[in-house]
């Protein structure tokens, strides 16, 4: 039911497989599975490796305010956490407002978030931007975290991208 939802998916899946290629840990989270079932099977397809796809379930909008998530993220002990997701304007957003008060750098990525309504999406974005979230898309980010041309990941993900 997400606005534009196919653009959504396929942004996603881009994003999903070049931050494979580029070996960065993803934590997946679901809301609520037992009442809104679960992600849909492409994303889960891009996710699961070998057909293994985990996911953590939570109640709370923030996956800052699960504590099964945030051990996850602080083994792995990163300084900027990568955010996509749905519904921006709750999960999404409510997430990116928890993980800068703890001090992390978060990168929203504007083309990989969804809401119902693009009055919410845009306002979720604005609110994100003004607790100190970057921004970019899933382009931007797979680049930036690529740093350079002429590698076998650079081809990976420039073949993903086109």
């Amino acid at each position: 039911v997400m606005n534009e939802k196919e653009i959504f998916v396929y942004n996603s899946i881009k994003l999903i497989k070049g931050l494979r290629e580029l070996g960065v840990p993803m934590i997946v989270s679901q809301q609520y599975t037992k009442g809104i079932g679960m992600t849909i099977e492409p994303v889960q397809m891009a996710l699961g490796q070998e057909g293994d796809f985990t996911y953590t379930d939570k109640i709370t909008f923030s996956c800052a305010q699960n504590e099964e998530i945030m051990q996850k993220i602080k083994a792995y002990g990163p300084e900027t956490i990568i955010v996509c997701g749905c519904e921006a304007h709750i999960c999404v957003l409510q997430t990116v407002i928890d993980l800068r008060k703890m001090g992390y750098q978060v990168m929203l990525v504007n083309d990989c978030i969804a809401s119902r309504k693009d009055t919410d999406l845009t306002a979720a974005l604005l609110r994100a931007q003004q607790e100190g979230a970057l921004s970019g898309t899933y382009e931007s980010v797979l680049f930036e975290l690529c740093e350079k041309a002429g590698s076998e990941t650079f081809k990976y993900i420039s073949r993903l991208i086109k």
